[in-house]
């Protein structure tokens, strides 16, 4: 037997301290009535009481105060070594670490804005097993697949795009990596999470996807950065700003086309960080799909303690001291008794009865309250989620939905499948509410009354869509409107998820069966709206259209152009055309005649005499739209873009 204290013996020494300074006042408080009054009338007047009570209390004091110390010291005894074991499921994280991920067009930029989104994964995962690779010319992995979180957090903060032996963006080189380390697992399927600007990559991507689908890869794409893009630092280079081989300054965009395709083809997902989307809870999404299974954690002792054995003694000899040492009288018994029981009852009330009455009072906020500080207080893992389970419905009440969503996620960790399937109903109401409320700005309409039926839908759904699509190009940010639309969509699917828990759990809960229905009938409804959408978009977008007179593929002289034939070559070629009007009868003159008047001719349509009912303004709109220039782009005078081929950034 050991101590796990054992520094705290050292109070031992104060006891023999404490006995002979209770001797000492006791003696000199020896008789102190003695000196008022005479010898004769002590007898009389002076009532004496036996000093065992006290001398007991001391004894009892200091074996209270000497078994408390024993237990603060924590006397224990080795049971060995106990190998923890957890469920988990494999999550390889790939972060970009070229040179362009230190554009600072995020804030600071977007290494350190990647690695932000990794500490939070590894905090809200706990239980997963992670592992890090680096990717850049080529991809290496630098941590891993393991439970130790601590040690992947170690290794993302110290990596930075100097760890990359090679420049450019291999992402192929990545996957490929991460899909033969997910191999050697044994798992049938697992979630592989990329962060990166998606600037253009090298290597066989086609290739890749199809390794990975057959692997059973998840690929969750986050993308880094923003469409404005910004200048890719370099200390080397003069200004600190990199440039290419012509001397132009370095520009880079994120470009999420390739990752988008990644998640799409691997069933996983695509985001943008910053966007506003909670990147840890659609991870988790795709992430808690995947096959869980066994695995071994971290090793640490187990020891046997046995200071509860020494507490209990001392709260008993303490006891027994304050009783032997107190003169009690009957009616300060009872006085005692009695605010102890006031006081019980007080407590009482203020805890699981008093939530419990608030919320069926429907004072939705002090019910919150109450049950999140008894869920802090208790360490029953089950109590605990009981009581979680009241604070979501309490702040489902007040439409509080995201910290019923928080707290509903927190009540799923209870074994009781009555408690699990009120837990995935109510999370999947949560979302549900969460996803209209991003739709149409308000909470779904509880009287049937005002429940709106498809036409209805179609109407707030359109409006919505046309408003968040506007939103692409505000100040939000150029992915806000996707963000939102994804987050919609995701909020309705995993909705639908948790209302097939309940039915697994409770296959004849009608309200989950209803529900559930309407949350898939609003859900495909609202993809139909959005497909139509696209096409409608992409039907109205103007096509470049061939001008008139324009030289086609083939037309002119391959020689045209050169010194001392382009004269030549043009007189020969009147001369030829002239013979040769002149062989068919035609008179050149007449057939330039005969041009000017068609050219005439082609001057009026395109004037519109063809339509008599199209306005001036119609008319304006028609000839900007036929002769706008669909291949230029933005005007950077003295930049390049970021898409050489041979580049090492």
């Amino acid at each position: 037997m050991n101590f796990a204290y054992p520094g705290l013996l050292v109070l031992l020494v104060l006891l023999p301290v404490l006995g002979v300074v209770g001797v000492v006042k006791a003696r000199a408080n020896r008789n102190p009535w003695n000196v008022f009054a005479a010898p004769r009338l002590r007898a009389a007047l002076i009532k004496r009481s036996s000093s065992l009570p006290r001398w007991l209390a001391l004894l009892l004091l200091i074996a209270a105060c000497a078994s408390m110390i024993f237990a603060l010291a924590r006397p224990r005894s080795d049971a060995g070594i106990k190998t923890e074991k957890t469920l988990g499921r494999n999550v390889l994280v790939a972060l970009d670490i070229s040179k362009s991920m230190r554009v600072a067009d995020v804030k600071p930029d977007r290494l350190t804005q990647a690695k932000v989104v990794i500490y939070e994964l590894l905090e809200a995962m706990p239980n997963e097993r992670f592992g890090f690779i680096g990717f850049a010319g080529d991809a290496h992995t630098y941590a891993p697949l393991t439970v130790d979180h601590s040690a992947v957090r170690e290794t993302v903060e110290q990596i930075d795009e100097s760890w990359a032996p090679l420049g450019g963006s291999d992402l192929a080189a990545a996957i490929h990596l991460a899909t033969e380390t997910l191999k050697k697992t044994g798992q049938k399927n697992n979630a592989l999470v990329i962060l990166s600007d998606g600037e253009k990559h090298t290597g066989d991507l086609e290739a890749m996807i199809a390794e990975a689908e057959q692997s059973g890869v998840y690929i969750i794409a986050i993308g880094v950065g923003t469409e404005s893009g910004g200048i890719v630092p370099n200390p080397s280079f003069p200004n600190g700003q990199m440039l290419d081989r012509s001397g132009q300054v370095v520009i880079s965009r994120l470009q999420g086309e390739v990752m988008r395709e990644l998640a799409e083809k691997t069933k996983g997902r695509y985001a943008v960080a910053g966007s506003g989307l909670d990147l840890t809870e659609l991870v988790k999404s795709v992430v808690k799909d995947l096959d869980v299974f066994q695995m071994d954690a971290r090793e640490r002792s187990v020891f046997v303690e046995y200071y509860q054995w020494l507490v209990l003694p001392s709260i008993f000899f303490l006891a027994l001291s304050i009783i032997a040492g107190t003169r009690w009288k009957g009616i300060r018994l009872w006085v005692a008794i009695g605010a102890g029981f006031l006081t019980w009852h007080d407590a009482k009330a203020g805890g699981t009865s008093e939530a419990k009455s608030a919320l069926l009072s429907k004072d939705g906020e002090k019910a919150r309250d109450l049950y999140h500080r008894l869920a802090g207080d208790t360490r029953s893992p089950d109590r605990q989620a009981r009581y979680r389970l009241g604070e979501a419905t309490a702040a489902y009440q007040v439409e509080d939905f995201l910290t019923a969503r928080t707290a509903f996620t927190q009540s799923l960790a209870s074994e009781d499948p009555q408690v699990l399937a009120s837990g995935h109903l109510g999370m999947a109401n949560t979302l549900f509410q969460l996803g209209w409320k991003g739709l149409s700005g308000e909470p779904y309409p509880a009287p049937p009354a005002a429940i709106p039926d498809l036409n209805r839908f179609d109407t707030i759904a359109k409006e919505a869509i046309a408003k968040l699509r506007g939103s692409d190009a505000s100040d939000e940010g150029d992915s806000a409107g996707y963000s939102k639309i994804e987050s919609l969509i995701t909020n309705w699917s995993d909705s639908v998820r948790h209302y097939d828990s309940v039915l697994k759990l409770a296959p004849a809960d009608p309200l989950a069966g209803g529900n559930r229905q309407l949350a898939l009938k609003y859900l495909k409804r609202f993809e139909e709206l959005l497909k139509e959408e696209k096409e409608e978009a992409e039907q109205a977008m103007p096509q470049p259209q061939p001008g008139k007179g324009q030289p086609q593929d083939g037309d002119g002289d391959p020689n045209e152009g050169k010194n001392g034939d382009k004269s030549k070559k043009k007189g020969a070629g009147k001369d030829e055309k002239g013979d040769k009007d002149e062989e068919n009868g035609e008179d050149p003159k007449d057939k330039g005649k005969d041009k000017g008047k068609e050219k005439d001719k082609d001057q009026k349509k395109d004037k519109g005499d063809g339509d008599p009912n199209e306005s001036p303004e119609q008319r304006a709109r028609r000839i900007l739209k036929e002769n706008s220039d669909l291949e230029k782009g933005p005007i950077t005078p003295g930049q390049r873009e970021f898409k050489d081929p041979e580049k090492d950034w």
